[in-house]
């Protein structure tokens, strides 16, 4: 029995390692029913208000209180994406785009992950033509991730959405941590713009204006629902090159398909719980990502298991306010229960 004894344990603890083993390979799951939000509180003045805890808020679903059944405190680490948009409109300051990418790496705290994406599609003759979505590095604590932001490069058509669903495949593996995408754009993504012309092309020149409605993108609802569900703020840098208020004199259609585009980045941020930063001016830029850093480091994150279980895919309304009325706060309009 003496020898027997160490060859059971031996046969325990080979089966102990297979089972580790099995759940690293497993897929991961996200919980479709917890609901995410990350939250910025200020004060009358603006001011950022980062010594809350649990108890200081109130959480409504469709006017319902809700508890919250998770708490993380605004110095909690994020795991964040940075979404450079490299393609033919942002090669006549990609150096400014650089150094203010660095900068915003320097603000962030030493425990957040970041990951960097460069997106762009190539149009030369030669080329495959195929939309390129970059991984220039994956998520690190290590400061060295600044050598990645210095070779981002590319030229050609703007495939946005598509880095932000890269940028939430690789998010999804970070599992509980906080996260967030800062995507630095124009905002004019190639194919929904394509869509927006051809649907524009047979109408009068009357009807242009207002015919375009941005939030029924299916595109942009696909990246919407995924970051839903991940409890993913999103943070949209919007380059003047995308400002249709800046098109040196363009045709009423090219308005309406750039509007479009910046109501879409809008409807992004509003619907995540994020900031549109218009850059008006490109040194505007740096300061602008340090912002956004200092933005994310007051955000608390909650989580909640509704009282309404019913996943019928009808939008759900959030409310979260702080009991001291003389606090505001910020997060997330809702979400599709799907």
């Amino acid at each position: 029995m003496v020898l027997k004894t160490p060859l059971f344990l031996l046969l325990l603890l080979s089966i102990s390692i297979l089972s580790v083993a099995a759940q690293d390979d497993d897929p991961i799951l996200v919980n479709s029913s917890l609901v995410r939000l990350n939250v910025g509180v200020v004060d009358q003045k603006g001011r950022s208000i980062t010594s809350l805890d649990k108890n200081s808020f109130d959480l409504f679903e469709d006017g319902v209180k809700q508890e919250i059944t998770r708490f993380e405190p605004s110095a909690s680490p994020f795991s964040v994406v940075i979404i450079l948009d490299m393609s033919g409109s942002t090669i006549g300051f990609r150096q400014t785009i650089k150094m203010s990418a660095s900068r915003f790496i320097d603000a962030l705290s030493p425990d957040d992950r970041v990951a960097v994406i460069e997106f762009y599609t190539p149009t030369k003759n030669g080329s495959d033509r195929k939309s390129k979505i970059n991984v220039l590095n994956d998520f690190t604590t290590s400061r060295a991730i600044l050598n990645s932001i210095n070779v981002a490069n590319g030229e050609g058509k703007s495939p946005m959405f598509e880095a932000l669903n890269v940028a939430l495949d690789k998010l999804a593996k970070e599992k509980s941590r906080r996260k967030a995408i800062i995507v630095l754009t124009d905002g004019v993504d190639t194919e929904v713009r394509d869509k927006d012309r051809a649907f524009l092309e047979p109408l009068k020149d009357e009807q242009v204006p207002t015919a375009i409605r941005p939030e029924t993108s299916d595109i942009l609802n696909r990246v919407l629902n995924r970051s839903d569900a991940q409890g993913v703020t999103i943070y949209p840098l919007a380059l003047p090159t995308g400002d249709p208020g800046k098109l040196a004199d363009p045709t009423p259609r090219q308005i309406a398909m750039y509007k479009a585009a910046r109501t879409r980045l809008q409807i992004v941020a509003d619907r995540t719980g994020g900031t549109l930063n218009a850059i008006n001016r490109l040194e505007e830029m740096g300061r602008i990502y340090a912002e956004v850093a200092a933005d994310l480091r007051t955000l608390y994150t909650v989580e909640y298991q509704p009282t309404n279980e019913k996943r019928d895919g009808k939008w759900r309304a959030i409310k979260i306010s702080v009991k001291n009325s003389d606090l505001i706060s910020r997060t997330r309009q809702g979400y599709f229960a799907k």
